[in-house]
């Protein structure tokens, strides 16, 4: 594979479905932790160099820098012929779940757990309207998992690659014990993580952590 460069932050699950997606086709990257805590890709140096768009993460091949994790999941898929679909049908739901997760699962999840575990002090009216959105998707992909055992169907594609994200960490991140309240959830997740290759974020994206303030429980 060409000279991969992934910049990233070890609490950022789309960090994460990248680096994930790479590992799983056996693919390396040099990693370039950036200090997204300390307001880096905020500044106008890092965004004219980096990413314009001001996120993470960011990965760089052979010095071009592509951004967005969703269309970088399918360009890797077809590039390694893995975790795509065989037909119109199953490339149709990939597209789905997708689009779904990024403005639903994802798109929850990843701020209700920033604010969560990571934030001093939290708005709890702010936070019960996220754990109420969240109660309903979580459900919507339950009841999907009950009868299928990945995200299009009996094998796992780049759907899953980036809906499993930021449910993979730690319970006392995001407040969620999916083995009691999901167990479905809780049973694609562990398919997930006995795929060949397969390590969760903070074994794969090295660097300084942010400080979890949710650790004791208390923000449950």
């Amino acid at each position: 594979m060409p000279a991969c460069r992934l910049h990233y932050f070890p609490e950022s699950g789309n960090s994460f479905k990248l680096a994930l997606m790479l590992a799983l086709c056996g693919q390396s990257f040099e990693p370039v932790w950036t200090d997204f805590n300390g307001g880096v890709t905020r500044s106008k140096e890092w965004r004219a160099a980096v990413n314009p768009m001001g996120e993470i993460p960011v990965l760089e091949i052979d010095g071009e820098k592509l951004t967005q994790t969703a269309p970088i999941l399918l360009q890797l898929a077809q590039q390694f012929g893995k975790f795509g679909g065989d037909n119109d049908a199953e490339r149709f739901e990939i597209l789905r779940w997708l689009f779904w997760d990024n403005h639903k699962l994802t798109g929850y999840m990843a701020t209700y757990r920033f604010q969560r575990a990571f934030m001093s002090s939290v708005d709890p009216h702010v936070q019960a309207y996220f754990r109420k959105r969240l109660g309903d998707f979580l459900g919507i992909l339950e009841t999907h998992l009950q009868s299928n055992a990945f995200a299009i169907g009996a094998k796992p594609s780049v759907a899953d690659i980036s809906m499993i994200a930021y449910l993979h960490f730690p319970s006392d991140e995001h407040g969620f014990d999916f083995a009691v309240t999901h167990p479905a959830i809780r049973a694609w997740l562990d398919r997930m993580a006995a795929l060949p290759g397969y390590k969760p974020a903070y074994e794969l994206l090295p660097g300084q952590r942010m400080t979890n303030y949710a650790k004791d429980g208390s923000r449950d």
